[in-house]
């Protein structure tokens, strides 16, 4: 494949993930504005729960969303499910940004907002999956493990998207007006991005796979059933740390820290892209040294360094905090970047987009997507500001204990 080629196919699949946390970014960015706009007047903490709690029900339907667009990418192309995934991201993300609030159409705000982003979690439960799995499958020889961190890692050029979109509109309009219409800006700009995204698709090729299977749901749960349990712990150490340390930590700074909100963000900004050459270079590595062995190590630093990271980032020192947070960049980089090498070189062709799709969200949204609450229940029930720390090293050996279940599938080490 041609050079010009080859970066066409990378921006094809990691476009997608970039529309996905950019509306994820808004949306947290923006939920104290949704909250008002969408939820009867009263309690502003009540407003904001329930604006969380929508964007929670969007999670839930992560694994179903993996199966469907896993069995559409199985049965009938990755094309295929990819370009279905952006457009039933991007739309959505666009009608959130033109939905009429409480106080024009009543009851029919809140509903018709959670059934958007119920719309959404079921096209990010395969959009994530199929997209790395796309991109592995047609990665250059010898260059797997680095695609797949690349594909991964349009995770968090959406984040920075997202939040300077909203730092713009915040720096551009004064507060009521940001609050009454401004904060739909982002959300309308969504479809430019799922634009974007449909027309790179639209002609991409892929590679030509085996006979495709009549029935990939039934054949992925008559089968391959211990697969989808090993495929959901080894990605259990990513998707909880990462919602942990580089999401919910941004409140948990202000809130044990008593960090300005904004120095809260700098500090997270300035890890989340200091993670971006990290994973780069732990998917490089892997193609050269083996899939498991930078995974294992960054699990055992993550479970070792759990405690002492966020011990540094309990204090008020900014220096320390970010010694602290790029010490979770360190544990996690591996397990983010070369997840997608080891899940596609493990798992049958035929069946490969819809067993990674469930198994990997059965922890992205069942886990990742409630461990914000859990760590803010914990430090609660507890009294103990480290307690997050434990949920880390929790979820560090479960996908430990699954890496230990994988053969090696970097092919230059299994000739050895």
């Amino acid at each position: 494949m041609e050079p010009r080629s080859r970066i066409r196919l990378i921006a094809a699949g990691t476009i997608g993930n970039v529309l996905e946390w950019y509306d994820f970014a808004i949306y947290g960015y923006f939920a104290v504005s949704i909250g008002r706009n969408f939820f009867p007047s009263g309690d502003p903490v009540a407003q904001v729960l329930a604006a969380f709690g929508v964007f929670a029900a969007g999670f839930v339907m992560r694994p179903l969303g993996g199966l469907l667009t896993g069995a559409i990418g199985d049965r009938y192309g990755r094309r295929t499910a990819l370009t279905i995934s952006v457009a039933a991201m991007a739309v959505p993300t666009f009608l959130v940004g033109v939905l009429p609030g409480y106080q024009t159409i009543g009851i029919a705000a809140p509903i018709l907002l959670t059934l958007l982003r119920m719309i959404q979690g079921l096209s990010v439960g395969g959009e994530c999956t199929t997209s790395f799995t796309f991109l592995v499958e047609n990665a250059a020889r010898g260059r797997a493990g680095l695609t797949g961190a690349i594909a991964m890692s349009g995770a968090n050029i959406g984040l920075f998207a997202g939040s300077a979109s909203g730092a713009l509109m915040a720096s551009l309009l004064p507060p009521e007006t940001l609050h009454d219409w401004g904060w739909r800006v982002p959300f309308l700009a969504g479809l430019l991005v799922g634009g974007a995204g449909y027309f790179l698709r639209r002609n991409v090729q892929e590679m030509k796979l085996p006979l495709r299977p009549h029935a990939p749901l039934t054949e992925t749960f008559r089968n391959h059933k211990r697969l989808l349990l090993r495929i959901g712990g080894l990605a259990a150490f990513g998707t909880v740390s990462f919602f942990l340390m580089f999401l919910y930590v941004v409140s948990w700074l202000q809130l044990v820290d008593g960090l300005a909100p904004e120095q809260a963000l700098d500090i997270n900004t300035f890890s989340m892209a200091a993670l971006v050459p990290a994973m780069i270079a732990a998917g490089w590595l892997s193609d050269r040294i083996g899939r498991k062995p930078p995974l294992i190590a960054g699990l055992i630093v993550g479970f070792v360094g759990a405690v002492p990271f966020l011990w540094l980032m309990h204090h008020p020192d900014p220096a320390l905090v970010v010694l602290g947070q790029l010490g979770f960049v360190a544990a996690l980089a591996p397990a983010l970047a070369i997840q997608p090498a080891l899940l596609v070189e493990s798992t049958p062709p035929g069946v490969r987009c819809t067993v990674i799709s469930f198994g990997f969200n059965m922890s992205a949204g069942l886990l990742g997507g409630f461990a914000p609450l859990a760590a803010t229940w914990l430090v609660h029930r507890s009294g103990i500001d480290l307690s997050p720390a434990f949920i880390a090293m929790a979820v560090a050996v479960i996908s430990f204990v699954a890496v230990l279940t994988f053969r090696e599938t970097n092919p230059r080490e299994c000739r050895r």
